[in-house]
């Protein structure tokens, strides 16, 4: 039993489901980077999944209300340029999306994303929840992104610490969407999160409206 545990252990912390130290944020900074996406208040269900074997390594929960946030417990995704206080990342513009997502999808994992359309109030409730989590243990994700949903009867989620469990009891929440994300870029996914400037993304957007 003793190894099993740690064999699931070091599968998680490979795919990112192991905690960082955390960079401090400050109250203002965390204000400033709050994104606002507008349309529809969604629920999105991260599972990154093995693809030599299918097996569950990391959960995470995009919640779309008042801003839009990933909560990404004992999640590794973070660098100076990621705003995130304890395990909730702020700021989750349509790039950083792209960039969390494609630094989790390899040559040794795909991503499933479920969509879920929710009330303004459920998302609301949810992303205050996710907010005062606080920064989670090393392989929590499931336990933790599971902990929030079951809160609400509405979605029929019961606890659990298998990120697959999590993803097939939200696929029975009635009008879930589902697709998977295949990329092939080396296991080490550190270019991918190094190479993220919103600075960067800001002046080409602005460069091209220029034109």
């Amino acid at each position: 039993m003793r190894g099993i545990l740690i064999a699931v252990l070091c599968t998680a912390a490979l795919a990112g489901c192991a905690t960082k130290p955390e960079i401090p944020r400050s109250a203002e900074t965390i204000r400033q980077a709050a994104y606002v996406h507008g349309g529809q208040p969604e629920l999105r269900l991260f599972t990154m999944k093995s693809n030599s074997t299918g097996a569950g390594a990391h959960s995470a929960l995009m919640v779309n209300g008042s801003q839009r946030v990933i909560f990404d417990p004992a999640g590794s995704f973070r660098n100076e340029a990621i705003i995130r206080k304890g395990d909730v990342v702020y700021g989750v513009t349509p790039q950083l999306l792209d960039v969390y997502t494609r630094y989790h999808a390899r040559e040794t994992y795909h991503v499933q994303v479920q969509s879920l359309a929710v009330s303004a109030e459920l998302a609301e409730a949810i992303l205050r929840d996710a907010m005062a989590m606080g920064q989670q243990q090393d392989a929590r994700c499931a336990a933790s992104v599971s902990e929030i949903l079951s809160r609400y009867p509405q979605l029929g989620i019961s606890g659990t610490w298998y990120p697959n469990k999590l993803a097939e009891d939200f696929a029975e929440i009635p009008g879930v969407t589902s697709r998977e994300l295949y990329e092939y870029d080396s296991d080490d996914n550190s270019a991918v999160l190094a190479a993220f400037d919103p600075a960067r993304v800001a002046a080409q957007r602005a460069a091209r409206s220029a034109e």
